[in-house]
């Protein structure tokens, strides 16, 4: 049996950039913040861009604490529906990526009427039916024609109005990818 010497060598390019990216992963867990992702599973996605400097929203990421507490309403919610009769499929969850096409369609129908595209910055969350309008808005654009429309979205059960004209305020109407702990002023849900 012969021994092998080993010599140290220096890291190669790779193994530096595998060790800072799995740093660069953790750090946040070593200084106690909990990574949000969305665990439900639920549409989330920008619609337009037309508004500059309009704080993202932090749609449906929570950290796993978050989803744990919501747990048990999530299902109740999304369970009564059905038990209800007002819901064709199971669980009102189950409605979502279906509700997403639909809406995606939808604005691409009213986009002449509304002129949408051109007077927001904004994102959709769809959880159980419900449309989430988050982001900012010119002053002068007819939000309720808009958000009238949108709620025409088949299966869809309410819009939930959470945009603000002034994306620079203290308080926002939704919380902010950046600054997801920070309060909220009186949100539409």
């Amino acid at each position: 049996m012969t021994l092998r010497r080993f010599t140290q060598r220096p890291a190669s390019a790779l193994q530096c950039a595998a060790l800072s990216l799995s740093l660069f992963l953790v750090l946040p867990l070593a200084r106690g913040e909990e990574q949000r992702i969305n665990r439900g599973h639920d549409p989330f996605f920008q619609i337009s861009k037309a508004i500059d400097g309009c704080p993202a929203p932090l749609g449906p990421l929570e950290t796993e604490q978050e989803w744990l507490a919501d747990s048990h309403y999530r299902i109740e919610r999304g369970n009564s529906c059905w038990i209800e009769g007002r819901c064709r499929l199971p669980n009102a969850y189950l409605y979502d990526k279906e509700v997403a096409e639909a809406v995606q369609r939808r604005l691409a129908n009213i986009n002449a009427a509304t002129h949408w595209r051109e007077h927001s910055t904004l994102w959709l969350t769809l959880q159980r039916r419900f449309v989430y309008v988050e982001g900012c808005v010119s002053p002068g654009f007819d939000k309720q024609a808009f958000l009238s429309e949108l709620a025409k979205t088949a299966d869809v059960e309410r819009v939930i109005d959470n945009t603000t004209t002034n994306p620079r305020a203290a308080r926002l109407p939704y919380r902010t990818l950046a600054e997801p702990d920070r309060p909220v002023l009186d949100p539409g849900n």
